[in-house]
């Protein structure tokens, strides 16, 4: 089994106006403990899943750890010795044959001294928050870096060896416009990462810039966030742009050149094992679902005491698994094995997929269903149709 690892970092310098993670700025004192307690649950997590009832030694044994990701949050906010002890626990505590492992970080966290340390301790790939080269739109998402801080730290991660960065825009800030999503996207071309990642701005209720649109306030540019419309025609210029220039579109918010899609990621999408360890991690062993308790204090004292802090578990029922192989599948360019899926879960989809080729949403060849390329902003509707 090759297996994918992600640990969870939730430290922030602050929170953007547009997330409702379980991250934040916490107390700096809580980094040292944080990381020795994931150390720790990598040390002893036969004992600790065991414990949990989860994954058995025999079965982590016989895994191959070929992915890492380290993700927030804000990682890079970590001494880099830090880090390189968790790579280090990694190594020492599975079988690894990494091929990737990725560091988010934010521009602004980004040192030349930092870079080399990072590459020296083995992360080979870097997946930055730019998310727009605009500096009014950054100061209302309330990011901390400014435009030409992407710029320099670009030109010291490659100065430090590094052959794989991948870059996050969002479309859809406040205050953005067309002529400053052109100026993103060409800002993001010029630098040229391995890879990309292009979001839709979604306005969620339990964050601050939601709840303010709820209220009808104006703070966190609240009433200058570019419309539906608008959204989706910046999504579709990026996908003429990247297209353009040699970017392949492998699913709906990824691009990559050649050989450079996330091998991290497309385990979540391709419904594979993964571990997630750190406050608030998911872990799905191809059976089961679980997640550590969010608060990172609380995650924190669990693990000192012998303890895997579970705070959710569920075992994925078919029809729960039916729904996920549609929609993590239909997100890929590629699309999914219909037919395949039809004889594993004993299911019948052709007549509605029928009704969605001749709304011109579905591209079908009698095997492979995938969403039409013109219509990739209309997943979930499609989604919804296959399931009625």
């Amino acid at each position: 089994m090759k297996l994918g690892i992600y640990i969870q970092v939730p430290f922030c310098q602050t929170k953007c106006t547009y997330c409702n993670f379980h991250t934040g700025p916490f107390a700096h004192g809580l980094y040292d403990p944080y990381v020795t307690a994931v150390c720790r649950e990598l040390a002893e997590h036969p004992t600790l899943y065991s414990a949990a009832g989860l994954l058995s030694a025999t079965e982590l044994d016989a895994a191959t750890v070929d992915t890492l990701y380290i993700g927030g949050g804000t990682p890079s906010l970590l001494d880099p010795a830090a880090l390189a002890g968790i790579l280090d626990a990694v190594r020492a505590s599975f079988r690894c044959e990494l091929k990737e492992v990725t560091l988010e970080a934010d521009p602004e966290t980004i040192t030349p001294e930092k870079a080399a340390a990072w590459r020296a301790a083995g992360i080979n790939r870097i997946s930055m928050g730019v998310q727009s080269f605009t500096d009014t739109e950054l100061r209302a998402a309330g990011r901390m870096h400014r435009r030409e801080d992407v710029f320099r730290a670009n030109e010291w991660l490659r100065a430090a060896g590094f052959t794989n960065l991948s870059f996050d825009l969002i479309a859809g800030l406040p205050h953005q416009m067309a002529a400053t999503w052109e100026d993103s996207l060409g800002n993001l071309l010029r630098l040229r990462p391995e890879h990309v990642s292009i979001y839709m701005m979604e306005i969620d209720e339990d964050s601050r810039l939601g709840r303010e649109v709820l209220s009808g306030g104006a703070r966190y540019g609240a009433g200058a966030l570019p419309d539906d419309d608008a959204v989706a025609a910046y999504y579709e210029r990026a996908c003429e742009r990247l297209a353009s220039e040699g970017y392949a579109h492998y699913e709906i918010s990824n691009w990559a050149l050649t050989g450079h899609a996330s091998r991290h990621n497309l385990k979540y999408w391709r419904r594979e094992p993964y571990l997630g360890l750190g406050a608030g991690a998911h872990s799905f062993d191809g059976f089961e679902r679980w997640a550590n308790a969010h608060d990172p204090a609380a995650y924190s004292a669990a693990i000192q005491n012998g303890r895997l802090p579970v705070e959710q578990k569920e075992v994925v029922s078919a029809k729960q698994a039916l729904e996920e192989e549609l929609f993590l599948g239909l997100r890929q360019l590629d699309g999914i094995d219909l037919a395949q899926i039809e004889r594993q879960y004993g299911a019948d989809f052709h007549a509605r997929v029928q009704g969605l080729q001749e709304q011109g949403l579905v591209e079908f060849d009698g095997r492979r269903l995938r969403l039409a390329p013109a219509r990739l902003t209309v997943a979930n509707e499609v989604l919804l149709e296959l399931l009625a």
